[in-house]
């Protein structure tokens, strides 16, 4: 059984990486595109620190099972090239993980990120792996795709 579950998708967006990248790096931009974000938009949310800086802290809590309740702090940025975070999940059930958006300049006008997830997996849930993978796919392929359209708008 893998102790790890990874998820990583990727799409092309019409736009200099600078420019996604400068969209990206704040966390609450995510309410914009990521389908977990857009499913509650009455949960409660809180945030500390400076958004689009490492140690930024992003904190939901949701009545939805499927959103839950956790939180997402800016671990590490690279300027123009990745943002990297750590996932800490409350319900519907406790589990940890990382997350990152690697950026990749195309040509001038094009910009390739990936979305890249990480979480261990504990027996009983390794059983059901795969089946979590392609959710989570599913998940971020659609916020890729709700991004790309916001960006080309």
């Amino acid at each position: 059984m893998a102790k790890e579950m990874i998820v990583e998708k990727s799409i092309t967006i019409d736009n200099p990486y600078q420019s996604v990248f400068d969209f990206i790096k704040f966390t609450k931009n995510q309410e914009k595109f990521s389908v977990w974000n857009m499913k509650d938009p009455t949960k409660e949310t809180t945030s500390s620190g400076i958004d689009g800086t490492e140690g930024f802290i992003y904190s939901w809590n949701s009545k939805d099972k499927s959103v839950g309740a956790g939180s997402q702090k800016i671990k590490k940025i690279t300027n123009g090239l990745s943002i990297e975070y750590e996932l800490n999940f409350e319900k519907p059930m406790k589990n940890t993980g990382t997350s990152k958006f690697i950026l990749e300049s195309i040509s001038t006008n094009q910009t390739k990120v990936t979305w890249d997830f990480r979480g261990p997996t504990k027996f009983p849930m390794s059983l059901f792996t795969g089946i979590i993978q392609k959710m989570l796919g599913k998940d971020i392929s659609q916020s890729l795709v709700n991004l790309k359209h916001l960006l080309e708008k």
